[in-house]
């Protein structure tokens, strides 16, 4: 049973049956042609017998006896200068039933006729005429019984049946050998590959090696090893990057007790009497601040998932300005230009230590992009506010973002808009604002430079 519910097994029934049908196609007209050539040789021995007795006028009835039983015939006539003779004569067992001409008949009526006397198995007497053999008159007319032409005719259907299963057997013996060597064996190794490599994907070596000479099989085996070859280095990849988060975990968690450390000195810095420290030291500790947050955050991020925001109501400038400043400080003396065009008195409702993340990411990114460049940049901030949403944009004039990274720009460690960049900080931003109802989007991107548009949903905002 098994081996029937193969693809071999299933090939080979199916073979035999195919085969079995085209014989049976093959068949009625096969039978009608007997039937013809029964009858036909019928007319020549029922002519040979009409020869002998037209050779010689002393002929007895014993022998004309033996004449019609060697023709299997009772009556012989023969047509010759248009007379019709009737040459050979014996008693016959019931009158003629049926009269069948075989002068230009067509198949169809040969075959309807061979059907119609297999079908009747009652024995009748028909009348034969056909045309005597080598132009021995005009016309040959004989009398027969059914009953021998149908049991022939029988005995041939038999053995033509008999010789078309012989034949399909051994047709789809020949054909399931050679399915079984051309197809089922490379599908039975590519299953045998898929299993080995299931049982350890990390390993390399389980990787199936295209080996096919059948080019559907060949391709298939190729997609499945291109798929291995990529799984294998995304198992591997995760497993460096459950590493390197557990090593970050424990850098940030040692971080944030040194920065927490470093939060009691800012006291005396901002009671200095050096008038530049005491402008610096707010600065200081915000740094100092964000950085313990970040942290924190990223301790969270360990445990995939960012905190709730904390929303609270605050003036945008404040935060972008923040942002400006820093980045100021990255590009020291590069030509890089920031600006802002954003509502001196625009407040908006949003977690600020997590807004001010999303735009340091964006503007760090177009700050890179810039420099990377080797040509003079801007980086411009504006925002405006409907009765829906705050709308922040960041544009720059970099070289726009290449085509990898928009197409993976906010999947973590795929994302990357800059050489040996880890995407991340894309995939986080999207992250937080996804946290307060909002999204991230590209605007526009091309050599002329990008542009990010940050959404904001004015309405209250559940906490995830």
């Amino acid at each position: 049973m098994r081996v029937l519910n193969s693809l071999s097994g299933r090939f080979l029934i199916l073979t035999a049956v195919f085969v079995m049908l085209a014989e049976i196609m093959i068949f009625v007209p096969s039978v009608a042609r007997f039937r013809e050539d029964y009858l036909m040789a019928r007319l020549e021995k029922a002519q040979i017998a009409s020869l002998a007795l037209l050779a010689t006028d002393d002929i007895s009835p014993e022998l004309q006896e033996e004449l019609l039983q060697n023709a299997g015939v009772f009556n012989v006539v023969l047509r010759r200068n248009e007379a019709r003779q009737l040459m050979l004569s014996s008693p016959m067992p019931s009158a003629v039933a049926g009269t069948f001409d075989l002068r230009d008949v067509s198949a169809m009526e040969l075959i309807k006729d061979a059907i119609v006397c297999l079908m009747n198995a009652e024995p009748k007497v028909i009348r034969v005429i056909g045309e005597p053999a080598r132009m021995a008159g005009l016309l040959i007319e004989v009398t027969l019984e059914t009953t021998p032409l149908r049991n022939a005719m029988i005995d041939y259907g038999v053995r033509i049946l008999l010789l078309s299963a012989v034949i399909s057997i051994i047709t789809a013996g020949l054909l399931f050998l050679a399915v079984r060597s051309f197809l089922v064996k490379p599908i039975e190794g590519v299953i045998g590959h898929m299993k080995a490599y299931a049982a350890a994907p990390e390993d390399a070596r389980r990787v199936i090696k295209p080996s096919a000479g059948i080019t559907e099989l060949r391709e298939a085996e190729e997609t499945l090893q291109s798929l291995q070859t990529e799984l294998t280095s995304a198992l591997r990849q995760k497993e460096r990057l459950a590493q390197l988060g557990g090593a970050v975990a424990k850098v940030s968690h040692d971080l944030r007790n040194i920065l927490t450390s470093a939060q009691l000195f800012t006291d005396r810095i901002e009671m200095s009497e050096d008038p530049k420290v005491r402008r610096m030291a707010p600065k200081l500790v915000n740094s100092i601040t964000r950085a313990v947050n970040l942290c924190e955050n990223t301790l969270a991020y360990g445990k995939a998932e960012e905190p709730s925001p904390t929303l609270n109501r605050f003036m945008l400038t404040d935060i972008v300005s923040d942002v400006i400043d820093s980045e100021r400080l990255a590009v020291g003396d590069a030509d890089v230009i920031f600006s802002q065009n954003i509502p001196y008195a625009m407040t908006i409702r949003a977690d600020s230590e997590q807004l001010y993340r999303v735009i340091s990411n964006l503007m760090r990114n177009a700050r890179q992009a810039i420099l990377n460049s080797g040509k003079p940049g801007e980086i411009n901030v504006s925002a405006h506010e409907s009765n829906d949403d705050w709308r922040i944009r960041i544009l720059d004039t970099g070289p726009g973002l290449p085509p990898k990274a928009q197409e993976n720009l906010f999947t973590p460690f795929r994302g990357g808009v800059t050489k040996g960049g880890t995407g991340l900080g894309l995939s986080i931003a999207d992250e937080l604002l996804r946290g307060h109802g909002g999204s991230l989007q590209l605007e526009s991107t091309s050599d002329n430079g990008s542009t990010f548009v940050i959404t904001l949903p004015k309405g209250d905002i559940s906490a995830k």
